[in-house]
């Protein structure tokens, strides 16, 4: 029952990737993976080098997506994943790159 709960169960996830994230295809590598798994929201460079990843969708398509952002698969090299989870909050459409 718990794995037809997290299918249909929405979340947010916001993640925020430490590492040599920028200007390698990153967030490119990010959006292809989000709508794979079918979710909305964006990833967005950070000043101080970070790239924030948002995502709404199935609770067990986040998850997917946080595994994939810590696989070590990813383009350029990710030291760190710090997660947030909350409610969805809606209005999102797609999945961009900012």
């Amino acid at each position: 029952m718990a794995d037809e709960a997290d299918a249909t169960e929405l979340a947010r996830l916001t993640a925020w990737v430490h590492g040599m994230v920028q200007g390698v295809g990153f967030r490119w590598w990010t959006r292809s993976r989000a709508l794979e798994l079918g979710l909305v929201g964006r990833a967005t460079n950070l000043a101080d080098g970070r790239v924030e990843v948002v995502a709404e969708g199935p609770k067990a398509a986040c998850d997917r997506l946080l595994t994939l952002l810590r696989s070590g698969e990813t383009p350029g090299r990710v030291d760190h994943v710090a997660e947030l989870w909350s409610p969805p909050r809606g209005g999102l459409t797609g999945f961009v790159e900012r």
